[in-house]
């Protein structure tokens, strides 16, 4: 009941400062507005509810101990072997993290963990499927997605294989141990008993599609916004200056927190306005590291961890998407 007094505040607040501006409900900026958030959301709605079914059933019906029998003991292979989870098990970045900290729990390395959850958010056929659908004038940009996302994850699982000496984890071994058996029950559950593995299917898929879809609307909202209200001189300068481009997309992706079945439906509104380093920027970053998924690492990981991590992310996008935008240019 708490939160009716804010919402109340904010429609009395409406209903008394906003009789003013409600002629901009006819105007043509209004009626820009709502085509362009339409045409986004629509776009976007199915690939997320793809990437909810299947983040589902694999959270259900596949047993993290079967992902983990197969975990290669050479560095290389595990961290390609990483890579290439996504492409067999499409699963979005909003539930990676918990499924990651069980895994390493379970044995995984991190520096395997962590391309698992750098890579596997975008190197899989969903994310693919919607990002060339929306660049589907320039496919260039899904490809140089895939290869980015590619060469940053495997440079980060291999210094992270150099430097990391202890588990990052926050938990301890009681917890460990709590959780793990927790985890086995709750897999004998969905395993045995067909229906309740229907059910827990059809349940998390919704709790995915809700979780995702507040992001997707927000991320929808503002970009609508900056579209509809934000002169595109202005955004035309930002996207023609060579380091603020890169830095307005990726805090863009920073702020957004968009699923990563969804963003490039958002970057595609940015194309005639900013350079394609600074989208491919604005690809990568947002599924390996924006404002909720940084909050939920440093729910689950070491600060000083959370922190280094970060750092490897933000440099290496910036690094590898400069170098990519170079490529693109060439090649045209």
């Amino acid at each position: 009941m708490a939160i009716l007094i804010p919402f109340s505040f904010l429609l009395v607040s409406a209903i008394v400062f906003a009789p003013s501006a409600l002629s901009l409900l006819n105007s043509d900026a209004a009626a820009t507005f709502k085509n362009i958030f339409n045409g986004i959301f629509l776009e976007a709605i199915p690939f997320v509810l793809a990437g909810a079914l299947l983040s589902s059933i694999l959270h259900v019906v596949i047993p993290e101990q079967m992902i983990n029998r197969w975990i290669p003991r050479n560095p290389l292979a595990a961290i390609l072997f990483a890579c290439s989870i996504g492409l067999v098990f499409p699963i979005c970045e909003c539930g990676m993290i918990p499924l990651v900290r069980r895994l390493i729990q379970k044995g995984m390395p991190v520096y395997m963990a962590m391309v698992f959850i750098l890579a596997g958010p975008i190197l899989n056929p969903i994310v693919f499927g919607s990002t060339y659908t929306a660049f589907r004038t320039h496919p260039e940009i899904a490809y140089a997605r895939m290869g980015l996302a590619l060469l940053v994850s495997i440079s980060i699982g291999f210094i992270l294989y150099i430097t990391l000496k202890e588990s990052p984890l926050k938990l301890s071994n009681s917890t460990k141990h709590n959780g793990s058996s927790s985890q086995h029950h709750h897999e004998h559950d969905h395993h045995h008993h067909p229906k309740n593995r229907l059910s827990a299917v059809l349940v998390h898929t919704a709790d995915e599609l809700f979780g995702m879809g507040k992001y997707l609307i927000l991320g929808c909202l503002l970009t609508a916004g900056i579209q509809t209200f934000i002169a595109k001189e202005s955004l035309t300068a930002i996207g023609g200056h060579p380091f603020g481009a890169y830095a307005f997309m990726m805090g863009f992706s920073f702020v957004l927190s968009l699923c990563s079945t969804s963003d490039a439906f958002v970057a595609s509104t940015f194309l005639h306005s900013f350079s394609p380093g600074s989208l491919l920027a604005f690809l990568v970053l947002g599924p390996m590291l924006d404002f909720k998924n940084f909050m939920m690492l440093l729910s689950a990981f070491k600060v000083r961890f959370v922190l280094f991590l970060t750092f490897l992310i933000l440099s290496l996008v910036f690094i590898f998407s400069f170098l990519g935008e170079q490529m693109i240019q060439h090649l045209n």
